[in-house]
């Protein structure tokens, strides 16, 4: 028998996390749903969930900082909840890493469609795209190691990366002289239907741009092509983990 997918819910709303999981394990999933942090890393070393569907709003460590934990020391799927309304926090969860985006209240249908989707789109990457398939990427005398995201400049400084520009250089150095189109870009970054935030790709190209040291109007590494796209024009050389 196919085991079933194991989703992790982190919310401090006991009733919502009963409605959900009821909900959930009704639509043929397994599910766990804890109320913080603590319990979230208990469950997630002793049961190995395929998803997390993790609150901002928690008691004690907040949802952000449990995404960027997570994110540094896995690939798992994160879908975030929030009742704030400022979109703010929910650039900077993407940022660090989640893969999607809920403000509260919302139908559960919308959550199960959004856990398809994530779950899909993970499944989906090729294997050049995991993350331990390679150990190192060297570039334009630039170099970026993939266990500790740290991006090393030419002259040997640290360049710190957000979730975000980490996740958009790494796709560049999977396809190097390929033109990327923005959509191509979206799909592999975020969900589609990540609302106003796919605009912002030019932005996050912009900001990867400024982090290796280039200027918009004459960029040698990460070029425009006009009505096409982007293109990572440079050399690639990747070293096995």
């Amino acid at each position: 028998m196919e085991a079933l997918d194991h989703i992790l819910v982190v919310d401090d709303d006991r009733e919502l996390r009963s409605l959900l999981a009821a909900y959930l394990q009704k639509q043929g999933y397994r599910v766990t749903a804890v109320a913080d942090g603590k319990t979230m890393r208990a469950a997630m070393s002793s049961s190995h969930p395929d998803i997390v569907v993790l609150d901002i709003m928690l008691p004690g460590e907040d949802g952000l900082s449990l995404c960027r934990d997570l994110r540094a020391r896995s690939e798992i799927p994160i879908i975030m909840l929030t009742a704030r309304t400022d979109e703010t926090d929910r650039i900077v969860g993407l940022e660090l890493g989640a893969d999607d985006y809920i403000p509260k209240p919302f139908n559960p249908r919308e959550l199960l469609a959004r856990i398809k989707s994530v779950l899909r789109r993970a499944r989906s990457l090729p294997e050049n795209l995991k993350p331990d398939h390679v150990s190192q990427f060297r570039f334009a005398n630039w170099s970026l190691d993939t266990a500790t995201r740290n991006l090393i400049s030419p002259d040997g400084v640290v360049v710190a990366l957000s979730g975000t520009e980490f996740r958009l250089l790494r796709i560049f150095l999977d396809h190097p002289n390929s033109v990327l189109a923005r959509d191509q870009l979206i799909d592999l970054m975020l969900s589609r239907d990540a609302g106003p935030y796919d605009r912002a790709i030019d932005v996050q190209v912009s900001r990867l741009r400024q982090r290796l040291g280039e200027g918009a109007r004459e960029p040698g590494i990460i070029k425009t092509v006009r009505g096409q796209g982007y293109v990572l024009a440079v050399h690639v050389e990747a070293a096995s983990a």
